[in-house]
């Protein structure tokens, strides 16, 4: 008698051997997919359910290898539209395939033979067997359709870009728009210089008070601006957002090109003042800010000193202790936003502190665990001109970063006057700012 005759041919009449028969079949088909039907069941059947899971591993291997050898090449196929739909549908086949053939082999069982004080543990293994198969595959199909419709929801159309001197600049934005206000201004400027090598990061923070905005002579701001914006209190650099907003014959075509009016002024605008190309803009709704990190589970921030928080002139509605902090949304945005006894100057410093929490604190594990969240929240805070398909590159940078120090440029007093900024100095402390990491390449 052949090895296998007792699983294709059991004797019926021995429950102790039909339960051990059953316990083989079911955990080989939880294991393998047909690898029961090949044994036990319709070969044929079996051939091309165990060909399909070997086709599935083969994949999962090669996009590990892959992974490890050219992950920027990873990342990119792995946030592209036609890959995440090609996975999801292939996930939807694997999750029906696994349920029909343990269906199948539970058939081929004949668990009514087995043993009695064995049928209730099979039934167990059984059901656990779907949750764990079944249940998981849908669950990632579910996860991969989300993603595909935040990224393409949230991501703009494009191709990948070669980094400019070698480093890709990004300008985050953040928005104070609310009930109490009309229209919106950036609350918070900030350019990121990221090294295309090292993924080392510099961070620019701009003051949103900032007087005398220069631009160069290509922008549509020269024309009406040719001294700067120059227009004394009316005229502070986080205000040019509305005003182009209301001018949007500057720039007819960003609306076509997915931006806004307001965005290009503010492009223009921290180009004229760093000096440095702008390549990409993201804008994060400072109320919807709080959203994303809720989603994240919160960020932990050194707090230097306690502060009362409120604005000034107003009452105290809370505080913020010294020391390490677990922030959750509302609180973080405090932290950032607070007015009571502080300057714009501190709150940049706040900003900053928030932002470089994100960074490094944000893990794979959290980002699977909280996805559909952290998805619901992008979508609703995020205007972004990044192209989907600079994600894998961008996202490999990331990774980078996460272990680097991160380069703080802050153009605030005393070193530079906000109100009488000395331009060449904020180009001369950027470009310093920047070079040590070309250097280290």
């Amino acid at each position: 008698m052949s090895l296998t005759s007792p699983l294709r041919h059991p004797d019926t009449r021995d429950p102790g051997l039909m339960a051990k028969r059953a316990w083989w079949l079911l955990g080989l088909n939880l294991l393998i997919p047909g690898s029961a039907q090949l044994l036990a069941g319709d070969r044929r059947w079996g051939r091309f359910a165990v060909g399909a899971t070997f086709w599935l591993w083969g994949i999962g291997l090669g996009a590990v290898l892959l992974m490890l050898l050219a992950r920027p090449v990873a990342l990119t196929i792995a946030t592209n539209v036609v890959t995440l739909w090609v996975l999801q549908l292939g996930l939807v086949f694997y999750a029906v395939l696994w349920l029909a053939t343990t269906l199948n082999t539970l058939s081929l069982t004949r668990i009514v033979r087995a043993a009695p004080n064995a049928r209730g543990p099979l039934a167990a293994f059984v059901a656990l067997s779907l949750v764990l198969t079944v249940g998981g595959a849908g669950w990632a199909a579910w996860i991969t359709g989300i993603g595909r419709s935040t990224l393409g929801s949230v991501f703009a159309s494009g191709f990948i870009e070669a980094p400019i001197d070698g480093r890709y600049t990004v300008l985050l934005l953040g928005g104070d728009a609310g009930p109490d206000r009309i229209g919106l201004r950036p609350d918070s400027i900030s350019l990121a210089s990221i090294d295309a090598s090292t993924g080392a990061v510099t961070m620019i923070g701009i003051p949103r008070n900032l007087y005398n905005t220069p631009f160069s002579d290509d922008s549509p701001l020269w024309q009406e601006w040719p001294n700067g914006y120059d227009c004394g209190d009316e005229c502070l650099v986080s205000y040019l957002y509305p005003w182009a907003e209301e001018h949007p014959e500057l720039y007819p075509d960003a609306e076509a090109e997915g931006s806004t009016p307001g965005i290009e002024a503010m492009r223009d605008a921290v180009e004229g003042i760093t000096g440095l190309p702008v390549q990409y803009t993201v804008l994060i709704d400072m109320q919807g800010f709080a959203q994303l990190i809720d989603a994240l589970g919160g960020v932990t921030v050194t707090v230097a000193e306690g502060m009362d928080l409120g604005i000034n002139g107003g009452p105290v509605v809370g505080r913020i202790e010294a020391g390490e902090q677990r922030m959750d949304g509302a609180t973080a945005l405090w932290y950032a936003r607070n007015r009571y006894n502080l300057t714009d100057f501190d709150r940049m410093e706040h900003q900053r502190q928030i932002q470089e929490a994100i960074l490094r604190q944000i893990e794979p594990a959290t980002v699977l665990t909280r996805f559909q969240a952290i998805a619901d929240a992008g979508q609703q805070v995020v205007r972004t001109d990044i192209p989907q398909s600079m994600l894998g590159v961008l996202s490999d940078l990331a990774v980078k970063a996460r272990e680097l120090p991160i380069t703080d440029v802050e153009l605030v007093p005393p070193t530079i006057d906000n109100v009488e900024p000395d331009f060449e100095l904020v180009r001369s402390l950027v470009a310093e700012g920047v070079a040590p990491r070309e250097q280290e390449q």
